[in-house]
C-alpha cells in the first residue's frame, strides 16, 4: 500500500531529480538586492525622468504597430477595435455625464504613453518591445493624433518636451492626498 510518508518521500525525489536547484527556488524572507528590483523598475515620470536611451519615428512605428498586430486590437491606425481606438475624442466637456477619455484629448503627458506601451504592449505578451520600438509606437500614436509631425523624432529629450492638448487640463479623478 501506498502510504502518505512514502508519496511525501516519492515526491521530493522527483522534484530533486528533476533539476530544479536552489537558484530557482523561491528566496522568501530574504531582502531582495537592486538587481532583483532593475526589471521591475521600469517607471517614467512626466518630465521623462527613466526614459530609457533609443529613438523611433512615426514611420517606423507604422512598421511596427503593423508587425506587431496592434491593429488586431485598436484598429487601422488606431481607429477602433476590441481594445478602442487610439486616435480622436473631441473635447472634454465638464458637462458630459460619460465623456469618451483618449489619449490626445485625456491624457497629459506623452511620456505615459511611453511607459503604459513599455509596461503593457503588446497584448498578450507585455515587455516584449524594445525601446527603439515603443519610441517608434509612441511617435506613431501622436502622428495619428496629429500633436507632433510626420517627421519628428521621438526620444529621451524630445518626448518630455510634447505638449499634450490636456496637459493644462487635467483634473485626476483621484488626487494625490497630502
Amino acid at each position: 500500500m501506498f502510504t502518505l510518508e512514502k508519496s511525501v518521500l516519492a515526491t521530493a525525489l522527483a522534484l530533486g531529480l528533476s533539476g530544479a536547484n536552489a537558484a530557482d527556488a523561491p528566496r522568501y524572507g530574504q531582502p531582495m538586492t537592486p538587481a532583483d528590483l532593475a526589471p521591475w523598475d521600469i517607471s517614467i515620470a512626466p518630465d521623462g525622468v527613466g526614459l530609457p536611451p533609443g529613438s523611433g519615428t512615426p514611420a517606423q512605428g507604422a512598421i511596427v504597430y503593423a508587425e506587431r498586430g496592434c491593429a488586431l486590437c485598436h484598429g487601422e491606425k488606431g481607429g477602433g477595435g476590441p481594445s478602442g481606438p487610439l486616435v480622436g475624442g473631441g473635447p472634454l466637456n465638464s458637462t458630459d455625464r460619460d465623456p469618451v477619455k483618449l489619449i490626445a484629448n485625456y491624457w497629459p503627458y506623452a511620456t505615459t504613453i511611453f511607459d503604459f506601451t513599455r509596461r503593457a504592449m503588446p497584448w498578450p505578451q507585455p515587455k516584449t518591445l524594445t525601446d527603439n520600438e515603443v519610441y517608434a509606437l509612441t511617435a506613431y500614436i501622436l502622428a495619428l493624433n496629429k500633436i507632433i509631425r510626420e517627421d519628428d523624432v521621438m526620444n529621451a529629450e524630445t518626448l518630455p518636451q510634447v505638449k499634450m492638448p490636456n496637459r493644462d487640463g487635467f483634473i485626476s479623478k483621484y488626487p494625490e492626498k497630502h
